[in-house]
């Protein structure tokens, strides 16, 4: 049977820094013995949409878009699908090169105070473990310095990720668990890209500009927090970092 495992949030902070930084553990003879750091890499491909409205204002902001387009709950909330695809990386000597997932969650009403709702993180089934644990260290904390009201690992499902200039489409488990469809964005002049450039993606240190695309539809089908919206924000990025770059 698969589980779906939760960690309390500060004891996931704790795990973090332990993965990034390292913790001396006592010899045999009791005596403290430090540990070097491990040394790491990520470049990846996302393919991202949200709740919000084109374009999505967390990255000018902190607030997240108010509720829009009749669904009638009211409020600020950013609530989104993540499929990733590693190009290159390591941490330590695992390789992360090939490895998907995918994470969905909500960022709340303003995540500014360092406070989130919640996330939800999918592996495909072929990322091993010591993968697993590689992108955990380097997403939960040098790129998403957040502290999450809940943070949940779910069943390993396929990740299904593709893209060109006209579109970007991913799905995990066939649909049946999330979907993300984006499009060539209508407004733009040519068949080309429009990209954004100069702007932060959250704490990443390096992108190559946000390439616009609607979606079509995002949605996450699984469990208690399923959301599903059409014509909202989306956009491909591919965001490169590494350990020389947190302090």
């Amino acid at each position: 049977m698969n589980r779906i495992r939760k960690y309390p949030s500060m004891a996931l902070q704790l795990l973090i820094a332990c993965s990034i930084i390292g913790i001396g553990g006592a010899t045999a003879a009791g005596a403290q013995e430090t540990k070097a750091p491990v040394e790491w890499s990520m470049n990846a491909t996302i393919i991202e949409a949200c709740s919000c409205q084109m374009f999505c204002p967390c990255y000018f902001t902190t607030k997240p878009s108010p509720e829009h387009g009749g669904h009638g709950e009211g409020g600020h909330y950013c609530r989104f699908n993540m499929a990733y695809k590693v190009n290159k990386g390591n941490h330590g000597a695992v390789n992360l090169a090939g490895a998907k997932f995918w994470i969905a969650g909500d960022l709340g009403d303003d995540f500014g105070d360092g406070q989130t709702e919640w996330a939800e993180v999918t592996f495909d089934p072929s990322v091993t473990k010591a993968q697993r644990d590689g992108i955990a260290a380097i997403l939960l904390g040098p790129v998403y310095p957040w502290k999450w009201k809940s943070f949940t690992v779910g069943a390993d499902a396929p990740v299904e990720w593709s893209s060109g200039k006209d579109s970007a489409i991913a799905r995990l488990d066939a649909g049946k668990a999330g979907e993300i469809v984006l499009a060539h964005n209508p407004t733009a002049m040519s068949a080309e890209p429009t990209v954004i450039k100069n702007l932060k993606y959250f704490a990443a240190p390096r992108n190559d500009g946000f390439v616009l695309m609607p979606s079509q539809v995002e949605a996450y089908r699984r469990g208690d927090n399923k959301f599903e919206y059409k014509g909202t924000n989306g956009f491909m990025i591919t965001l490169d970092i590494n350990s020389k770059d947190v302090k």
